[in-house]
């Protein structure tokens, strides 16, 4: 039985990277925080919120830690992925190994990176429309189209990007 090669990537970075040079995060936390907040700033003004800035005051933290953890989610999923390509035999490895590195290479590893995106996509939504819930300022209409686009601008596209 010939033993496969198992390469676990994180899209944006290595995770080795953050514990090697742990000063990565000091990129990376606000570069997230900024794209949230101007995604979550345009989306209210789209719906013409009159008040964004109280909303935006509210909630940003929310925002930005709900993000990683419906993120987590889909790594969870592309990691399972590896895992069956690794440990699942001969179609799964044939079909699946190239989920982290190249994931157009087959039709499974595209859809299986897809189904990541859209499950750190569908986590955002809901935990984003339940954390606006407690914003007072917005209508339920504001909500949904809030967690909406946020679900939308920042789930994890970059799982589609072949790093090799």
């Amino acid at each position: 039985m010939e033993r496969t090669q198992v390469r676990l990537y994180n899209i944006l970075l290595p995770i080795w990277l953050l514990w090697i040079f742990p000063q990565a995060w000091l990129v990376i936390l606000p570069g997230n925080l900024a794209i949230d907040c101007a995604v979550l700033l345009l989306a209210l003004a789209a719906l013409r919120c009159a008040a964004k800035g109280a909303v935006l005051r509210r909630t940003w933290w929310r925002v930005w830690l709900n993000g990683f953890l419906a993120d987590a989610a889909g790594v969870a999923w592309m990691v399972l992925g590896m895992f069956a390509a690794a440990y699942g035999g001969a179609w799964w490895e044939e079909n699946l190994t190239a989920i982290t590195g190249s994931p157009f290479r087959t039709p499974l590893a595209l859809a299986w990176t897809l189904a990541g995106v859209a499950i750190a996509g569908v986590c955002i939504y809901f935990l984003d429309r339940r954390s606006l819930r407690r914003c007072p300022e917005l209508e339920d209409r504001q909500r949904h189209g809030a967690a909406l686009a946020l679900a939308v601008l920042t789930a994890p596209w970059l799982f589609l990007v072949p790093l090799y």
